[in-house]
């Protein structure tokens, strides 16, 4: 399992005080924000690190993705995201089933397909899990059966739709104040070897404006390739809402499908953006 610890209290903190502030003031547009908290990152020497929006910016086909940060209020929170290009991939919504959980689903009359109609965040117990297909039912279930979170990510498989091989990205949250997250990623090797490379990331002590970030593509705006196994970010965000807004914005226009943000043992409440209605 590989372990890491993220970012730099000192510049969260001092990056909040701008993008976050008072909350009597008016508060900082997100563009603002940025700029600020970059000349500050600068002159720390901490770009290593790249804001959401940017790395989104330079993602011309991001897929789906999976997103574990705190904003600037203190709240850690989970996101999931989906993009598409064909017209079956954009005829689809994220809605709250009456189980509570949320459902990718096709949003006209057409046949369910595994890989993409499924399960996207349902919780488990304490534990609250999201990903990008049917893999989150299952590992949802092997915790309820007691596993724990890097058995229950054990075993997964990329999607079975060559030739890109989608990964499978799923993350397992604690919702106990404080509790780490893990990251499952079941990944086609970029070379010929058809067996699946699997990784699994915990994820601790997040400080506020700092996320981690995984998502099934990387393109150039040419060419398609499956995505970085992780990308550390920078979050503007002081509350939910405002990250619901930071990551929409950050789409693609041209190929959001929806967003939602959630909190672990809230997705009854998760806050979901959707695009409109593609036309026929």
């Amino acid at each position: 399992m590989v372990k890491f610890a993220v970012g730099s209290r000192g510049v969260a903190k001092a990056c909040g005080s701008l993008a976050w502030g008072n909350r009597s003031l008016v508060r900082l547009n997100v563009v603002d924000s940025l700029a600020r908290c970059g000349d500050i990152m600068k002159s720390e020497g901490l770009n290593s690190v790249n804001w959401l929006n940017e790395v989104l910016a330079d993602n011309h086909y991001p897929g789906r993705g999976v997103l574990w940060c705190r904003t600037g209020d203190g709240d850690t929170l989970g996101a999931y995201f989906l993009t598409g290009r064909s017209r079956a991939s954009q005829a689809r919504v994220l809605h709250r089933s009456p189980d509570g959980e949320l459902v990718v689903a096709p949003s006209e009359s057409r046949a369910h397909d595994d890989l993409r109609h499924y399960v996207a965040a349902r919780q488990s117990g304490h534990w609250m899990v999201f990903g990008n297909g049917e893999q989150v039912a299952t590992v949802a279930d092997r915790l309820d059966s007691g596993q724990l979170p890097a058995l229950a990510l054990d075993g997964l498989d990329y999607e079975p739709d060559p030739p890109i091989f989608t990964p499978r990205l799923t993350v397992i949250a604690d919702g106990r104040n404080g509790g780490p997250a893990w990251f499952g990623a079941a990944r086609h090797s970029s070379g010929g070897r058809a067996a699946t490379n699997r990784l699994t990331l915990q994820v601790n002590g997040l400080e506020a404006g700092e996320g981690v970030l995984m998502t099934t593509y990387r393109s150039d705006g040419n060419k398609i390739a499956t995505g970085d196994p992780l990308a550390e970010v920078r979050i503007a965000a002081g509350d939910r809402s405002d990250l619901l807004e930071e990551l929409w914005s950050s789409l693609p226009p041209q190929l959001r499908i929806a967003a939602a943000v959630f909190a672990p043992g809230g997705l009854v409440q998760a806050d979901i953006r959707q695009a409109a209605p593609t036309q026929s």
